[in-house]
C-alpha cells in the first residue's frame, strides 16, 4: 500500500525569536550585560506625478515681393508686433528667440521668420496665441505647443516622491511596532532600492493624428511621474508608555 504524501511545508510570514543574551567572558565587573538591539525591517514606496512647467510655441510668417526692402519690411512690422504682444503680457524678451531666412526665388524676394516663446504660464501662452490669431489672421503660422519639463523640475519631481516613500516606510514601521506594543526608535539604515520614471499618454483612439489633441491632451502626454521604494530598519525601543497614551 502507497504511503500518504508528506504535507506541504508551512510558509513563514512572521517569526519570534526570543532574544538570546550572550553570556560575557569575565571583566571582573558585577552587573548584568545589555541585551542586543531589536530592530523592524520595512519598506514602503510611494508615486507621485508633476504636470510640465513650461511650453514652447512657434510661430512662422512670410513675405515674398519683387522688391527686397518691402519683403523684409512686411516681416519685420509683423515681428515687432509679436515681441510687443509677448512683453505686454509678461514674457521675458530672453523667452523669445527669432529666426531669419532671406532668400530669392525666380524674379522676388522671399522672407521667412520664425519666433520661439517660451511660456512658464499657460493662460499667457493662450491669451497671445489667441491675440495674435485674431489680429494677424492668416498671415502667421502658430504650432501647437509643445509642454515640456526643466531639469530643475524633474530633480524636484525625484526629491520628493523619495521622501515621500521614506515617509511611508516610518509610518508602516510605527504601525508595525504600535501592533506590539512597542516603540519606533532611530532609524538605521535607508535604502533607495527601486526608483521609475515615466510620462503621461492619451488612449490612441481619442485621436488619430497629434494635430487634433486638445490642450489638456498635450498637458497630460507631457505630464512625468515617478515612483520610488525603499528599504528601511528601524531601532525598536521597547514598550509603549501605557500612561502616556492614556494621558
Amino acid at each position: 500500500m502507497a504511503l500518504p504524501a508528506p504535507p506541504p511545508p508551512s510558509r513563514v510570514f512572521a517569526e519570534l525569536v526570543p532574544t538570546q543574551v550572550p553570556i560575557p567572558a569575565s571583566t571582573g565587573r558585577s552587573g548584568p550585560s545589555a541585551p542586543p538591539g531589536r530592530e523592524v525591517h520595512v519598506s514602503g514606496s510611494a508615486e507621485l506625478s508633476a504636470g510640465p512647467d513650461r511650453a514652447r510655441v512657434s510661430l512662422r510668417l512670410g513675405s515674398r515681393k519683387e522688391v527686397a526692402g518691402a519683403a523684409r519690411s512686411s516681416v519685420a512690422r509683423r515681428l515687432e508686433y509679436i515681441a510687443q504682444s509677448a512683453r505686454q503680457r509678461g514674457v521675458p524678451e530672453e523667452n523669445m528667440t527669432v529666426t531669419e531666412d532671406f532668400s530669392r526665388v525666380e524674379n522676388t524676394y522671399q522672407m521667412e521668420a520664425e519666433v520661439c516663446i517660451i511660456f512658464s504660464d499657460f493662460g499667457k501662452m493662450q491669451n497671445v496665441c489667441n491675440l495674435l490669431i485674431e489680429k494677424l489672421g492668416t498671415s502667421v503660422t502658430i504650432s501647437p505647443p509643445h509642454f515640456y519639463h526643466t531639469p530643475e523640475a524633474v530633480d524636484t519631481l525625484r526629491r520628493q516622491v523619495c521622501v515621500a516613500a521614506v515617509g511611508n516606510t516610518r509610518r508602516k514601521a510605527q504601525e508595525v511596532c504600535r501592533l506590539f506594543g512597542q516603540s519606533l526608535g532611530k532609524p538605521l539604515l535607508i535604502r533607495e532600492e527601486e526608483t521609475k520614471e515615466w510620462g503621461g499618454h492619451v488612449d490612441t483612439h481619442l485621436s488619430n493624428s497629434p494635430d487634433s489633441l486638445t490642450l489638456q491632451d498635450r498637458i497630460q502626454n507631457a505630464t512625468a511621474y515617478a515612483s520610488c521604494r525603499v528599504f528601511a530598519v528601524f531601532e525598536i525601543k521597547g514598550k509603549e508608555n501605557r500612561r502616556n497614551k492614556l494621558l
